[in-house]
């Protein structure tokens, strides 16, 4: 399947949390979809009272699940970071009020501790160029508010 722009109609406007769930069932990979990523918030419009560096975002759950580790109770790596990046191209289709085809052309990780139960990636987009984009992810345990990593990401747009 080839990934398209993802047209707005006049009803809906605005890139939020409908078009951003519709966004991970038609463009995110299967084994991706499998996760069962769940789309939290969607900020593609400055909210009122935010600060002059304020930047697009979005914040999607990763459900804490047994698929997600073998040996011990913390969730791989390659789901994190799935997590990581599904997170930031929402974040671009924020930015963008739509999806853009894109592709990534550099991801960089870095993990403080291990995570055992549901993960937040809070993304927001660092910069834009015009045909790459910048974005960034913090992951977040549930249990407790406190990080679990970090991911930088630039995509080419295609």
């Amino acid at each position: 399947m080839v990934a398209q722009a993802i047209k707005l109609t006049p009803q809906n406007s605005g890139f939020g949390l409908q078009a951003a769930s519709r966004l991970v069932l038609d463009v995110v990979v299967p084994w991706i979809q499998d996760l069962g990523l769940l789309v939290e918030s969607i900020e593609s419009a400055r909210p009122s009272g935010a600060g002059n560096d304020w930047q697009p975002g979005a914040v999607l759950r990763l459900p804490y699940s047994q698929k997600l580790y073998r040996g011990h109770s913390a969730i791989g790596a390659p789901a994190l970071v799935a997590l990581a990046d599904t997170a930031m191209m929402c974040a671009c289709a924020a930015a963008w009020n739509g999806y853009r085809p894109m592709r990534a052309i550099d991801q960089t990780l870095q993990f403080v501790r291990p995570a055992t139960c549901d993960v937040l990636a809070e993304a927001r987009i660092v910069g834009t160029g015009p045909t790459t984009i910048f974005a960034r992810a913090t992951l977040i345990s549930v249990a407790d508010d406190q990080p679990v990593g970090s991911v930088a990401g630039a995509y080419a747009i295609i």
